[in-house]
């Protein structure tokens, strides 16, 4: 088993796993991103405001109770900045570079989803009882800006896992030297 990424060219243990969980991690998150995007949204929207709402406050509220979930949100992108610093130290720039770039598209998606997504997914819980009150003017919010952005973490987390292909793609090259 090569151990020395420096000296042989080779790659670690490490190096491919933490690679690998990366690739993993970030395409789950874009296929729940895109999920959303193309069956959860517009299937709620096809119903009323309470409906809605009932159903985004239960959706958000197993997301925010589920362990597994937020470890692969959180995850996802420590595992690409991690792959990203072992590839440039063991001396694969190249790897390095799109591993880097994932997991900086990836901090795009975590940013958005605390400075936006996060704080309407609050406002909608705070919005009183669905079975009583009338209207929900949050509920034009969320068919607005809530979905607006869950289309640019999609795209983001997207390329971001085209990128951690790329990588996979150059490493596997460049260990088999």
């Amino acid at each position: 088993m090569r151990t020395n990424i420096a000296a042989d060219g080779g790659g670690s243990r490490l190096a491919t796993a933490l690679l690998m969980l990366a690739t993993v991690l970030v395409g789950l998150m874009a296929g729940l991103f895109f999920a959303f995007d193309v069956s959860v949204m517009p299937g709620l929207a096809r119903g009323d405001d309470r409906t809605y709402v009932t159903a985004m406050r239960n959706i958000n509220a197993v997301i925010d109770g589920n362990a597994l979930f937020g470890t692969v949100f959180v995850v996802a992108l420590l595992a690409a900045a991690a792959s990203a610093a072992v590839e440039l130290r063991g001396g694969r720039r190249g790897v390095a570079v799109w591993a880097g770039a994932a997991a900086v598209l990836y901090l795009v998606v975590l940013v958005i989803t605390f400075t936006v997504n996060i704080p309407l997914n609050n406002e909608l819980a705070a919005a009183g009882d669905a079975a009583r009150t009338a209207g929900f003017p949050i509920v034009d919010r969320f068919k607005g800006t809530w979905v607006a952005t869950n289309i640019v973490r999609t795209v983001c987390s997207t390329a971001a896992l085209v990128a951690l292909v790329r990588a996979l793609v150059l490493y596997g090259r460049a260990t088999r030297r």
